[in-house]
């Protein structure tokens, strides 16, 4: 005679995230929601006794779930395992910033890079970077970030300058009016357009810059333009216009950060400086302290 006995049971297993370090209100505005996955798993337990009494157990184990996604933590240990150099503290405290809120913004259900949301990511980062001391490490850096999400960081530049070349061809009236012409950027905006109407779009801040930038590209200040673009992307301007301004809030603290930083620079330049004179001047007096002295008859 057999005996059966199953268990089951269910998990729910939430994403770390790992404490922030302080930073402006702007920088922690600049993000997105949280997320949840759930797993479940089933064991099946079957034990059969033997006329001889001995037994067996045989166990059978079945396990369906979700992939479940890298947490922040590990997320930030490979940005920093790709870029093992270290950052000034002005531009890596944004950094850790923008990487906590694109991972959590990344691994929604949602989510879908496109090249809008692309060509913004690079805007603000360019923006961000501005002045770094070597134009080689910020590259560097820009590699680990995005390799660091698991994307492609070359994607992210050649749309970007897709985009931009497109732009600057445009005028408002036929930025607005994408819908009626084809073209590989049409195509890009009319997908965005219907999966926003039907609720398969998903917005984030990036998104938003990446607008104002095709906006700035193309020579167009009329405020009512983004109003006609935001309507036929299907794109809430309320929504844009508030990330725009955090935007707008970030860069203005950047720039203030910056003359601070440049202003520390020279000031310990200034030390050094002052230091190595003394230095030299005290080394010169040693060495003719140093030297005999001869004396005339």
């Amino acid at each position: 005679m057999a005996a059966v006995t199953s268990v089951s049971f269910s998990a729910i297993a939430q994403s770390s995230s790992d404490r922030r370090a302080p930073f402006c209100t702007a920088a922690r505005n600049f993000g997105f929601e949280g997320f949840r996955f759930r797993s479940s798993f089933s064991c099946h337990y079957v034990g059969v006794r033997a006329s001889n009494s001995t037994s067996r157990m045989v166990i059978h184990c079945m396990s369906t779930s979700t992939d479940v996604p890298p947490t922040v933590a590990e997320t930030k240990l490979n940005f920093l395992k790709a870029y093992k150099r270290p950052i000034p503290s002005i531009y890596n405290t944004v950094l850790q910033e923008l990487i906590v809120q694109q991972h959590l913004m990344k691994y929604k259900k949602t989510y879908r890079y496109d090249p809008v949301f692309g060509l913004g990511f690079v805007t603000v980062y360019d923006q961000l970077m501005e002045g770094y001391p070597s134009d080689e490490d910020r590259e560097a850096i820009f590699q680990a970030y995005i390799k660091a999400l698991e994307e492609d960081p070359e994607k992210y530049i050649i749309d970007a300058k897709t985009l931009e070349e497109w732009a600057r061809t445009q005028t408002p009236s036929s930025l607005v009016d994408f819908s009626s012409r084809d073209g590989e950027i049409e195509g890009i905006l009319k997908d965005i357009a219907e999966r926003a109407a039907s609720g398969n779009f998903s917005y984030s801040r990036f998104f938003a810059v990446g607008l104002f930038r095709l906006l700035e590209l193309s020579n167009t200040s009329e405020p009512t333009v983004l109003e006609k673009l935001c309507s036929a992307l299907n794109i809430d301007k309320r929504s844009v216009d508030r990330d725009l301004d955090v935007y707008r809030g970030l860069l203005s603290k950047l720039v203030q950060a910056r003359e601070l930083l440049k202003e520390y620079v020279d000031r310990e330049k200034k030390k050094q400086e002052e230091r190595a004179e003394s230095q030299k001047a005290n080394e010169t007096v040693a060495k003719c302290l140093g030297e005999p002295q001869f004396v005339g008859h």
